[in-house]
């Protein structure tokens, strides 16, 4: 489906090169022909057929289809349009990006929340929960975009405070700096988008462990572990938490496609050349090879991620079985 309906949008590579060849000044025969909807009046019929063969849209849509399919299983997903090199080889120049900032969010974000939510769970109702509760939901609300200027406005303006740059990964100089200066200026790179990456999922981690956490203090094995003389570091993080991490694992799966898929709006706020950056500007551009390469391999990094996030089921209790 997702094939059928990228192939069918209007504006395809053979349209957007006819348009380049009528305004460069390209010179041709005028044709009633059309491609897509679009008249391709002013270039002759022997070059839209060639352009169509170029591309391969010589061939109905279902051909197209089965071809694509076949070639998936080698991975080989054709050539970019825009690039001009193969998808495969564009997506793992543009991949590390968002993987560096997907790995740095999944780290910060359950070493954070986990603690975050097990502390507001044990102080449910009391001042801590209470105000920690409301700057959470007040992070939540706030729009990444609106985020990200706010950001840059205060802390990489001139108006405010300049302590982090504006965007991109390393400062132009960062081949004639030392290795901790290296280091140094990644980290200072990375702190504003990485604010923007954590923003979302932060709150929604955090009250899902505090929520499971209150759960399961509340059951009976819990009573009967306190009863017994337990010290309630024991009950807490030895009873209680395992049982309590079941529901937090769910979502530790989906983090591989957030890995594929990036963000748009930071990546172009932040200047960051990722792949977010590159789906939203390969659907402008109708690169058909590129959507669908990074449509098939998030959807593949999504199954993967559901089949993690069964087997940390598992781990975390081993009273579930598959079998």
């Amino acid at each position: 489906m997702s094939f059928i309906i990228i192939n069918l949008a209007p504006g395809s590579p053979v349209e957007q090169k006819l348009q380049q060849i009528r305004f460069g000044g390209g010179a041709g025969e005028s044709s009633g022909s059309s491609f897509g909807g679009t008249r391709s009046t002013g270039v002759n019929e022997e070059i839209i057929e060639a352009l169509k063969k170029q591309y391969g849209f010589d061939k109905p849509i279902l051909v197209r289809y089965g071809i694509w399919l076949k070639n998936i299983f080698r991975l080989d997903f054709g050539e970019s349009f825009t690039y001009g090199e193969p998808v495969i080889d564009v997506i793992k120049s543009k991949f590390p990006v968002s993987l560096q900032f997907g790995i740095v969010s999944l780290i910060l974000t359950y070493l954070v929340c986990i603690p975050l939510g097990v502390k507001k769970a044990l102080t449910a109702g009391q001042s801590f929960d209470r105000l920690s509760g409301i700057l959470l939901y007040i992070a939540y609300s706030v729009p990444p975009l609106v985020l990200a200027i706010f950001l840059i406005v205060v802390f990489a303006g001139e108006s405010y405070l300049s302590w982090f740059p504006i965007g991109g990964l390393y400062s132009d100089n960062y081949d004639s700096l030392g290795f901790f200066a290296k280091i140094l200026d990644r980290a200072q790179h990375f702190v504003l988008p990485t604010i923007c990456y954590l923003i979302g999922g932060f709150t929604e981690l955090t009250l899902l462990t505090r929520n499971s956490m209150l759960d399961i203090i509340k059951s009976d094995y819990i009573r009967t572990a306190r009863a017994k003389g337990l010290s309630e570091k024991v009950v807490v993080y030895k009873h209680a938490l395992r049982n309590a991490l079941i529901p937090v694992a769910t979502g530790l799966g989906g983090y591989l496609g957030v890995f594929l898929t990036g963000s748009l709006i930071i990546e172009k706020i932040f200047n960051l050349d990722g792949i977010g950056l590159l789906s939203y500007s390969s659907i402008l551009s109708r690169d058909y090879n590129v959507v669908m390469g990074l449509l098939f391999l998030s959807s593949m990094a999504l199954m993967l991620g559901n089949l993690l996030s069964d087997l940390i089921y598992v781990m975390v209790d081993p009273r579930i079985d598959f079998k």
